[in-house]
């Protein structure tokens, strides 16, 4: 298939409102693929490079060579040449990825190069997202799409789904199923302003879990195999070997857990979420699906077991001794809590309500890598554990349904997180130019906070999160106004308008010039009741980082 049909599919899907029309046409195009191109072009559509990491940003696509007169590449071309970008590394790295990235853009015609960039830069927002693809997926093979949606569930991966529906049918997708080894999509939480609405949600009584800040992990054992997979399903078993250790040395054969992984002091409360990023960060690696079930091992996460005393709900509190991690630094560990079991010795648990799932969790797992929870009835109760648990260190609690099953993948009312939420009011001090759906428009924004020593304004980083159309048409206008330079890329402002963010926390940063910088901002309404004068000051956003004891 012609790589320029591919884009010409996507631009067609951007066009369109209707979902059933998008559909249509991502269906057509999944016919067109050869064989070889099902997997990277499923990718392609909704949005996504099969490799994930490239090496290749935003400063690599800024001078790109003239288009090409006429379409020559191929989705299989294309996935070959991306696929060796991917890999380059060593002395000389850069400049061979400028090459290949060259030459690649170069045989690319000017509605390719456009695609092209809006992959490699992850902000094709075409609404082919996995629920789409589900359906297309579904049409194309001419499969119920309840069949793909699980399959696409249980397997996390797209593109093997796509393959296996395209060449076996439905009787391929029913083959996908838990495999020990093999990392499937984690069941997530929706939020609510407080434990009131949270309980009201799930119904009573349900379980109050900690929300732990770290990050959330899939642990896999079978045998002595054992391996870890973040939310996102990259493996970073290679990174955490005590948590490893720790799995290994549970007395069970095979298990499939749901947790975090979390950084401690020696007083037992949480380091900064950064510490654990760090630690734990990867470069996109990931297991192959097609593993045998013997050598991986994954997690995702939900409850603990039975109830727990009102002590134990705000645990973590000390580490496992065999749990810490080497090569951290400031004498912290890196440690597992799990709240939730998907697998044990061959009985898969997924459709089990949770608090069968709880007690047997319960019972695989000394109370050391349990994650504190209570059972509780009323509000009151739920508050109650919510502000142990913020007096602990901790995120805030998830409210969990104890009937639900563990459902893979979505975001419902069984599961409700109640956390505080910070805002400050910042400034903008400049605007990126978006790409893919957002061309066109001002997108991504520059924030910063006033110094009340010099009056100026101190860089904190940036979001384009939280915007709708309607705050992209109003803001490109508004920041076109207040514009001192146009780079073509990025548009630098007057610092003058005052936009409140919402954001979960601020942690030490030496990419900013304050030294900080906020995680998950996301902008809630623009300030004009506010001058910039008025803005919150670098000083409040790092005592948020680093308060009084």
């Amino acid at each position: 298939m012609q790589f320029s049909d591919l884009a010409a599919t996507s631009a067609a899907v951007t066009a369109v409102s209707g979902r059933k029309a998008k559909v249509d046409l991502i269906a057509d195009a999944l016919r067109r693929l050869e064989p070889d191109e099902v997997a990277p072009g499923s990718a392609y559509l909704a949005g996504e490079l099969p490799q994930r990491q490239t090496g290749v940003g935003y400063a690599s696509l800024r001078e790109l060579p003239p288009p090409a007169a006429l379409p020559e590449l191929t989705v299989a071309e294309v996935d070959a040449r991306i696929a060796e970008i991917s890999v380059v590394a060593g002395a000389g790295s850069q400049a061979r990825r400028r090459e290949l990235v060259g030459a690649l853009f170069s045989r690319a015609t000017s509605d390719e190069q456009r695609h092209l960039v809006g992959l490699f830069g992850g902000e094709l927002r075409q609404g082919a997202q996995a629920g789409l693809l589900a359906d297309a997926i579904a049409r194309a093979a001419q499969v119920p799409s309840t069949a793909v949606r699980r399959a696409l569930l249980l397997s996390g991966d797209l593109k093997r789904v796509a393959v296996a529906a395209l060449s076996g049918g439905a009787a391929a997708l029913a083959e996908i199923s838990l495999r020990v080894g093999t990392p499937l999509t984690p069941m997530l939480a929706s939020s609510a302003p407080d434990v009131g609405a949270a309980l009201l949600a799930t119904g009573s009584p349900a379980a109050a879990d900690v929300k732990l800040d770290g990050i959330r992990i899939q642990v896999h054992r079978s045998g002595d195999e054992v391996a870890v997979f973040t939310r996102s399903l990259d493996d970073i078993t290679a990174r955490l070997p005590g948590i490893v250790a720790a799995a290994r040395a549970l007395p069970v054969s095979e298990i499939v857990l749901d947790g975090e992984a979390m950084a401690l002091d020696a007083a037992g409360r949480p380091r900064p979420f950064q510490e654990i990023s760090s630690r734990a960060a990867t470069r996109g690696a990931r297991r192959p699906a097609t593993r045998p079930a013997a050598e991986s091992s994954s997690a995702t996460e939900t409850g603990l077991a039975a109830e727990t005393s009102p002590a134990a709900a705000t645990r973590p509190a000390t580490a496992p001794p065999d749990a810490a991690d080497g090569g951290g630094g400031g004498g912290s560990s890196l440690v597992p809590f799990f709240f939730d079991l998907l697998h044990l010795d061959g009985t898969d648990l997924l459709d089990e309500p949770g608090r069968v799932r709880w007690a047997a969790l319960a019972d695989a797992l000394p109370a050391s890598l349990l994650v504190g929870r209570r059972m509780v009835e009323t509000p009151e109760q739920a508050q109650e554990a919510f502000a142990a648990a913020l007096a602990a260190g901790q995120e805030g609690v998830v409210i969990k349904a104890q009937e639900a099953p563990y459902d893979v993948g979505r975001r419902g009312s069984a599961w409700v997180k109640v956390k505080p939420r910070h805002t400050l009011d910042l400034v903008v001090l400049a605007v990126e130019w978006g790409h893919g759906r957002r061309k066109g428009w001002l997108s991504n924004l520059h924030l910063g906070a006033r110094d009340p020593r010099t009056g100026e304004f101190v860089m904190l980083g940036k979001t384009f999160k939280g915007l709708t159309d309607e705050l992209l048409r109003w803001q490109t206008a508004r920041f076109q106004e207040l514009a001192v330079n146009d780079s073509g890329w990025v548009v630098t402002v007057r610092p003058e308008q005052v936009v409140e963010i919402a954001f979960d926390g601020v942690q030490t940063s030496p990419r900013y010039p304050g030294g900080v910088a906020l995680r998950f901002a996301r902008v809630l309404r623009y300030r004009d009741d506010k001058r910039a004068e008025e803005a919150d000051t670098i000083d409040m956003v790092k005592a948020l980082g680093h308060p009084e004891p």
